[in-house]
Parts: C-alpha cells; structure tokens; sequence
C-alpha cells in the first residue's frame, strides 16, 4: 500500500512562518544585544539558522547559534551541545525544533539549559502537532495542527522544495 502524504507548508509558507517567528524573538528581545538559538540537530538546527538569517536581517541583535546534540531514542543521554555553558550564561536563549510531536526532545532540551542561569528562555518550533506527553509548549510556532496519533508531520528542507508534510 502506498503512502499518502499531503503538503501542509509549501516552500513560501515556510519562509513567511520562519520571518513571523523572527519578527516575534525580536520583539521579545528588543533591548538584547545579543541573544543564543539553539537548534537541536539536524531540522531543529536547520531552522535555527534560518531564524537567524531573518532576525539579522530585522535587527541589530547579535545572534549566536548553538547546535543541540539529543538522542531522541534515549533523551536522558548527556546532551551536547555546541557552546561551551559560559558562552549562554545569563543571555536570551531560544530553544528551536521542526516539530514538537510528544514534546519529549524539547522537554529534554529545555532540562539541559536549566542547569545555566539565563536572562530568558523561549522555545520556537515550525508545527505544533498537539499531542504532547509533556507539559511543555513552544513560544513561537508556525502552526498549531490537529492531527491524529498515527499520523507523522515530516518537515524536509531540500534547496528548492522545503514542505512540511503530514503522512
């Protein structure tokens, strides 16, 4: 039986929900200087350089990426990240993925980052699925889907044909 899958943010759409959510992180951090994105790897780190590109383009904030390293089979490994902890101290951090499916990595995530005094902590995904295992919730999101357990959100960013998919 073949898989069916339905696009449900086309390469535009994507682009406009990654300016919506830069424009939001700077409104938020208006009187930073300079503010963290960490990006959990792969996807979530793909769309954190891609906020990046946009606050710099709408602000004057300074923005340091941070690369997430979670076993998302086994999120109670030690978790990596990039960024040595003196380099977050005390500054805005904002924690990024693609999508918050059970909200397990980003909870995970948020865990690690709350061993480091910060000035604030944010948390941005591209699709909110809804179905979430943990009380956790991301600040800015592109979109909030309903959608049922057995369905899986894909996002693929490929040069030319970045699509958020549900399968």
């Amino acid at each position: 039986m073949q898989e069916i899958s339905t696009v449900i943010l086309n390469k535009k759409q994507i682009a406009h929900k990654i300016k919506r959510i830069a424009y939001q992180v700077y409104e938020t951090n208006v009187d930073e200087t300079e503010v963290v994105i960490a990006g959990i790897k792969e996807n979530g780190f793909l769309l954190a350089k891609k906020i990046k590109v946009e606050l710099e383009k709408i602000s004057p904030i300074k923005v340091l990426l941070c690369e997430v390293e979670i076993d998302k089979k086994n999120p109670t490994k030690e978790i990596k990240t990039s960024l040595k902890q003196e380099a977050y101290k005390n500054k805005s951090l904002l924690l990024v993925d693609d999508v918050l499916h059970s909200g397990t990595t980003l909870i995970y995530g948020i865990k690690h980052f709350l061993e480091v005094p910060l000035k604030q902590f944010k948390t941005a995904v591209l699709v909110d699925r809804n179905h979430k295992k943990y009380p956790v919730k991301a600040d800015f999101k592109g979109i909030s889907l309903s959608t049922s357990l057995n369905e899986n959100v894909s996002v693929i960013f490929e040069k030319n044909n970045e699509r958020a998919v549900l399968e």
